[in-house]
């Protein structure tokens, strides 16, 4: 009986070394949850491919999501400790304290040398200015797309710099008509698309005292000028009006001939590069010029470590590989995004494209036009309920439901009570 008992002792014994020798076998899986705007999911995942190659013990998993997944459905998944172990965003001070410290295994001083401070700065939660949390992903810069082709088929030459949105709106219902297109023009449904635009007819979102502030001419002007579009029918009205509260794009629209004017952003290059093909010409043109100068709205997206993640270590190494000199450099080539990598100099976008090439030109050369103001609103803690309340509530005016006056009021007491309870 002894010797059986050792035997089955022995064999139990043996079992779980295969086990254990079996679980050390698996690699680690890591999550990233991406949105794409065009083909940058498949460049990363080619990327992170031969990363695994390298590196057999840790396995990165890919989950893509819409973008207003990213806006709405990740921040409670992290907040509660469900999230994933990394993730591009866009708000990137609104959830800060939740991001992994990645200082302890990285290499601090190339980080902080190859990225802007400002960007490296939202990521921190108040009274931090060491802790290195992920990495701007892109630089983007918004501004308008014109159909050039559709120009050409009107006769009607395209205007050149100084000209505001009210002149632009007027030029875009001429070609419009001339070549029976649908739309004259249209902007994404979204406050930070929105706000450039205003602050060029005079807007300013900071008061003397550095708080945020809606009410001004400026604001207002641009708002008309947004419900004008929708009350003669120039603009695709499910954009704004149709979208169920959320953030929309009229890009499809754009994409289909349907629209002569866009008001988007340098993120759209790859996708119309692909989409677009040869159907027809487009160009970036610079923002329109008002009162209040132009600009752009600086932004863009950041992969940041979540700090739920229980593999800190596996987590800096992959963001390593991402942010190292060739590997973004390829990144940013073959997507055709304007990098966030301050290092990186010149870029031989991947691109036979001619159009592709002037657009990242264009908006390239649009970086040194941005405002100080924009700068600050893009970066605050609370400018995602900046954006979603002047959206939601110009919205709520557009369809009767208020006033311009109460949707003013109503956004900023949103943004008053957002900003006091996070004691800012």
């Amino acid at each position: 009986m002894k010797h059986k008992s050792f035997l089955i002792f022995i064999a139990v014994l043996l079992l779980a070394l295969a086990v254990g020798v079996s679980a050390q076998d698996e690699p680690i899986e890591l999550r990233i949850t991406w949105y794409d705007d065009g083909n940058e999911g498949a460049v990363l995942r080619d990327l992170l491919d031969r990363f695994e190659a390298d590196n057999d013990d840790i396995e990165v998993v890919i989950d893509t999501v819409a973008y207003t997944s990213i806006l709405e459905t990740l921040p409670l998944q992290i907040q509660a400790g469900e999230g994933p172990d990394m993730a591009r965003i866009t708000n990137i001070p609104g959830l800060r304290g939740y991001y992994l410290d990645l200082s302890p295994y990285i290499d601090v001083d190339y980080w902080e040398t190859s990225f802007p401070p400002i960007v490296l700065d939202a990521m921190r939660a108040e009274g931090d200015d060491t802790g290195i949390y992920g990495f701007p992903n892109q630089f983007t810069v918004t501004g308008p797309y014109i159909n050039a082709t559709l120009f050409e088929q009107a006769g009607i030459e395209v205007p050149g710099p100084g000209n505001d949105w009210n002149a632009w709106t007027t030029v875009a219902q001429e070609v419009a008509a001339a070549t029976d297109t649908p739309y004259a023009i249209a902007i994404d449904r979204t406050g930070h698309r929105l706000a450039g635009p205003a602050m060029s007819m005079g807007a300013s979102y900071f008061d003397a005292e550095g708080n945020i502030t809606i009410d001004s001419e400026g604001f207002r002007e641009m708002s008309e000028i947004l419900k004008g579009w929708h009350d003669d029918g120039i603009t695709p009205a499910e954009v704004w009006l149709g979208s169920g509260g959320s953030y929309a794009a009229a890009a499809d629209f754009f994409i289909n001939g349907q629209l002569v004017l866009y008001m988007s952003g340098s993120w759209q290059v790859g996708r119309f590069s692909a989409d677009i093909g040869d159907a027809f010409d487009w160009a970036v043109i610079e923002n329109p010029t008002g009162i209040g100068g132009t600009t752009a709205m600086p932004g863009g997206s950041a992969l940041l470590a979540v700090g739920s993640t229980e593999h800190p270590e596996e987590v800096a190494r992959v963001m390593e590989y991402l942010v190292s000199e060739p590997v973004y450099r390829e990144f940013t080539a073959r997507t055709l995004f304007i990098p966030g990598h301050i290092g990186l100099g010149e870029v031989a976008y991947d691109t036979e494209s001619e159009l592709a090439r002037n657009a990242l030109n264009g908006f390239g050369a649009q970086v040194a036009n941005i405002q100080e103001q924009a700068y600050a609103l893009n970066f605050h803690p609370q400018n995602f309920v900046v954006f979603n309340e002047t959206r939601d509530r110009l919205t709520q005016w557009m369809l009767g439901e208020l006033t311009l006056d109460e949707a003013i009021t109503r956004s900023q007491q949103a943004i008053d009570e957002a900003i006091a309870a996070a004691g800012q």
